[in-house]
């Protein structure tokens, strides 16, 4: 049973964090932490929408062997020969960043901006869904902490030009290419989640 009870504030800067954990590869820690109870009680939180989504997410996980949902996984976002969803956000924009040319310097400004910093042992590229979510992760987390108006000011508009010209951008047509591809519910929940989780972080910043 788990004693976490988030404020709003808190629920939308962990769902952020819930929802990049899933981008990764499967494994029995997802129950072990708590992950699915945990985001369930953040979705509440925030939207009936995204509590809907959050309880079949966490169904779909526990009705799932690990073995199939691995395979699901590699199919969807590694290959073997190419990605059925390109978890990239440079293979879903208008003006796709060119191979040579990762990573995509819009995104590094970003995050240098944001104060945002990757480790040099992650081998993912900079603009894969699981990173921007954790960008969110922080500029949700550096709004609430902001120590005067200004500097809230200034991380609003970084994290609405974050959400107009990049994830908000891609996230759904990448989700409906989840959803399409998916032989799991697990993979199809976690696409729907997404795509409305972002799209709400959206529409909140238009109203600033």
């Amino acid at each position: 049973m788990s004693d976490y009870a988030p404020d709003e504030a808190t629920a939308r800067e962990d769902l952020c964090r819930f929802l990049s954990a899933c981008y990764y590869e499967p494994a029995p820690e997802f129950a072990q932490e708590h992950l699915f109870e945990n985001m369930l009680i953040a979705a509440e939180r925030l939207h009936p929408d995204l509590a809907k989504h959050a309880r079949a997410l966490g169904d779909a996980f526990a009705a799932q062997d690990l073995e199939t949902l691995l395979v699901d996984y590699t199919r969807l976002f590694l290959g073997p020969l190419e990605a059925l969803a390109k978890p990239y956000g440079s293979s879903w924009l208008s003006a796709p960043t060119p191979p040579e040319e990762n990573p995509p310097p819009a995104v590094l400004e970003l995050y240098s901006e944001g104060g945002f910093d990757i480790d040099p042992e992650f081998m993912e590229l900079p603009d894969h869904v699981a990173v921007e979510l954790e960008f969110l992760y922080l500029l949700n987390f550096n709004l609430q902490r902001a120590d005067s108006a200004i500097e809230q000011q200034a991380v609003q508009a970084l994290k609405q030009r974050f959400l107009r010209e990049h994830l908000g951008a891609w996230i759904a047509p990448f989700s409906a290419a989840v959803t399409d591809a998916a032989q799991t519910a697990f993979y199809r929940e976690l696409a729907e989640l997404t795509t409305h989780f972002v799209q709400i972080e959206t529409t909140a910043q238009t109203l600033h």
